[in-house]
């Protein structure tokens, strides 16, 4: 096998590996918090951020979503009682997302499910 061969059949497994990991991680997501894959990884972000708060624009970049997408994610969280928006004071463009204490407690449960399926998908052969 030529090395570009070689470099297309690694690619292809790395897609493979990720498409089922993540396929199962947002099933499970689903089915147990009734969080996307996308949702939870908001969340995650929020959590892990200074006070639990974090640009809209910084999010985006992050997790490589869409403007559109984050905004329709967040309005979903903001819904679902688990982050709220507030305006920057300092920049009236800017918007937070902040992660609510029910988000946190969501967060929390999810996080347990997400290294549950990372575990599994990752440490199989």
């Amino acid at each position: 096998m030529n090395a570009e061969a070689s470099l297309i059949d690694q690619w292809r497994t790395l897609l493979s590996r990720y498409s089922r990991v993540a396929h199962e991680l947002d099933r499970a997501l689903q089915a147990r918090h009734c969080l996307t894959m996308s949702d939870y990884e908001i969340l995650d972000r929020l959590v892990a951020a200074d006070g639990c708060k974090a640009r809209v624009q910084e999010l985006v970049g992050d997790l490589h979503l869409s403007q559109s997408a984050m905004s329709r994610a967040v309005a979903r969280l903001e819904k679902c009682g688990l982050v709220q928006r507030a305006m920057c004071d300092t920049d009236r463009r800017g918007v937070f997302v902040t992660a609510t204490d029910e988000g946190r407690s969501v967060h929390s449960a999810a996080r347990d499910t997400q290294l549950e399926v990372l575990k599994q998908q990752l440490t199989a052969p």
